[in-house]
């Protein structure tokens, strides 16, 4: 959900994580009240927060530490390897982890419940920062690699994208196949098809996703085609069937497409 203030270019573009309503609520509230605040983007979780950051420019994130699945510190952790990390600001009713919050690059550490002046100070400091912060000529915008937390037996492990060779359809879920392993995650095929096609996957099969930066080949097999992948670790060499409509689409992509583009952060 988004809050647009109608504020001029200018001002900060934040996202608002926790997983309480009555404190997200509160939250935005008073960011919206702030002069410096433009849109405000909300999310109940990490995971949603993360979506949320691929989908939209943002220049701040106002973030609880106490959260199920992805802590607050956690989620800190990822956007630090962003290329371009949104400044941070942990928004939390525990005073004890202010050591561990700066040395992730905090912004600010702001403690429940919120204080408006207190608030108003760490927005001034975003945009001191930003203001200090040079001008770097970008040729193209940075899309860090996306982070898919997976849940098994109470343990949350995340998986870069850039560390996935190919997936597999398994009923309404999708099984994303690593050098290190296989991991099942709640999100159907053809939803990882629409949000990885910029990053260089390709939908070959039903049933298979393929990154195209570790074809080797394609070759016949009986009266169909499979295209051969290079995994990394154990695996070795991999082949998928390639349906008989994705022949034509994957041949194209891998002669004229252009693999400078394809992100392998």
């Amino acid at each position: 959900m988004t809050w647009n203030t109608n504020e001029p270019s200018t001002a900060l573009r934040v996202l608002a994580v926790d997983d309480e309503k009555p404190a997200l609520d509160e939250l935005v509230y008073l960011l919206s009240a702030q002069g410096g605040v433009g849109q405000i983007h909300r999310a109940g979780e990490a995971t949603a927060a993360l979506r949320l950051l691929r989908a939209h420019p943002i220049d701040a994130v106002f973030l609880d530490i106490d959260m199920p699945g992805l802590t607050g510190m956690e989620l800190a952790g990822i956007l630090s390897e962003f290329a371009e990390p949104p400044a941070v600001v942990f928004v939390t009713a525990h005073d004890d982890h202010a050591v561990a919050a700066f040395d992730l690059g905090a912004v600010d550490y702001l403690l429940k419940p919120l204080r408006t002046e207190r608030l108003a100070e760490a927005v001034r400091r975003i945009m001191a920062a930003r203001a200090a912060a040079p001008a770097v000529a970008v040729a193209e915008p940075a899309h860090p690699s996306e982070v898919i937390p997976v849940e098994l037996g109470g343990v949350t492990t995340l998986v870069n994208r850039a560390d996935v060779a190919w997936v597999e359809a398994d009923g309404d879920y999708a099984r994303l196949h690593t050098g290190t392993g296989s991991h099942l995650v709640r999100i159907p095929l053809s939803a990882l098809e629409s949000r990885w096609e910029d990053a260089g996957f390709l939908r070959v099969h039903r049933s298979y996703l393929v990154a195209l930066r570790l074809v080797t080949g394609l070759r016949s097999a009986g009266t169909g085609t499979v295209v051969c992948l290079r995994a990394e670790g154990a695996a070795g060499a991999v082949e998928l069937p390639v349906s008989r409509r994705q022949v034509r689409e994957l041949k194209q992509r891998l002669v004229h497409g252009p693999r400078q583009n394809w992100s392998q952060r």
